[in-house]
């Protein structure tokens, strides 16, 4: 018990600095890789931007573009985890993570305007095809556009998971859409150099379809994150660490949310009836310190600690010590 007592007195490594160091740890990893496919992406669209001055290629144009586009959609995310960085305060109690999933919501709309913008161009190549030069030039541009777009979305998707933001993975999967479109004028230029010119509109309408199923895996992860769904086996972690932690005798409800790219849950817990309010909140004390510790992502806990009832034989117990004597 003493042990405990001590415990409860200790300050320990949950407080609000420690956790606000790890936020801005992970904001400073994402503000990383959005400067570095930003570079990735604006140098990958300049020399694109060289092959179309000569080639004329307009679904190049389009490309070319479009990886602009995309090197801008870092700009919003930026804001976002700058933004996310500031404390909470009395008026947003839980700080200013939610901006990430707004910029997700921005992120969405503009692979949407994407799908739209291809399908476009792959209709109007089909109504009125048009010639295009230096196709070995074109097909090279298609490819340098791929890898650019391929390594930054790879580069996104892994990082945003690490740090847990669903903006960064929706930006991500972005850039890939933005990868296939880039393989459709690759494609295209083959069709092109083998005598088939509607090989280009015709990819291009299969690449459209490729973008909408993206826009779907990124438009439901961002509808989760705003609607506070969370995997369900991180519940059932959560259960099992307060289960095993000792003086738990049963174990609640369990809610968690996202905030950001980081997890805050609220958990209820029955402990023992006699035990007393130190050693009760001892017990809370505990199961919070490992819920932060095993499971990934959570930066603060806050549990309830109700006692759980007498048992029979303690009430029947009671109920005799307190029985008047008979008399004589």
């Amino acid at each position: 018990m003493a042990a405990r007592v001590a415990h409860v007195l200790t300050p320990h490594s949950h407080d609000s600095a420690g956790k606000t160091d790890t936020a801005l740890e992970s904001s400073s990893r994402g503000m990383r890789v959005l400067g570095l496919s930003f570079v990735v992406l604006v140098v990958t669209a300049v020399a694109q931007a060289v092959v179309v001055t000569f080639s004329g290629s307009v679904a190049l144009l389009g490309d070319t573009l479009h990886n602009f586009a995309d090197a801008l959609t870092a700009v919003p995310l930026a804001i976002a985890f700058w933004v996310g960085r500031r404390a909470a305060n009395r008026r947003f109690t839980y700080g200013y993570g939610k901006a990430e999933d707004l910029a997700g919501l921005l992120i969405v709309g503009i692979i949407t305007a994407s799908a739209a913008f291809a399908g476009y161009e792959a209709v109007q190549r089909l109504i009125t095809p048009k010639d295009v030069h230096a196709l070995g030039w074109v097909a090279a541009a298609g490819l340098i556009g791929f890898a650019g777009n391929e390594w930054v979305a790879r580069y996104r998707i892994r990082v945003g998971r690490e740090i847990g933001s669903a903006a960064l993975v929706a930006d991500g999967l972005h850039a890939r859409t933005d990868g296939f479109t880039s393989l459709a004028v690759l494609l295209g230029a083959g069709g092109a150099a083998l005598g088939f010119p509607l090989a280009d509109p015709l990819v291009g309408l299969l690449i459209t379809v490729a973008i909408c199923l993206v826009l779907r895996d990124a438009a439901r992860e961002i509808y989760h994150r705003l609607m506070d769904a969370v995997d369900p086996a991180l519940l059932d972690q959560a259960e099992r660490v307060l289960a095993a932690t000792p003086g738990v005798r049963a174990v609640g409800s369990v809610r968690m949310r996202w905030v950001g790219h980081v997890l805050r849950a609220e958990v209820e817990i029955a402990v023992g009836h006699r035990l007393s309010l130190i050693e009760a909140h001892a017990v809370a004390v505990e199961a919070e310190h490992r819920l932060i510790h095993q499971v990934a992502r959570l930066r603060a806990a806050t549990v309830h600690a109700d006692p759980d009832g007498p048992s029979d034989a303690d009430h029947h117990a009671s109920l005799s010590d307190h029985r008047e004597p008979s008399p004589a």
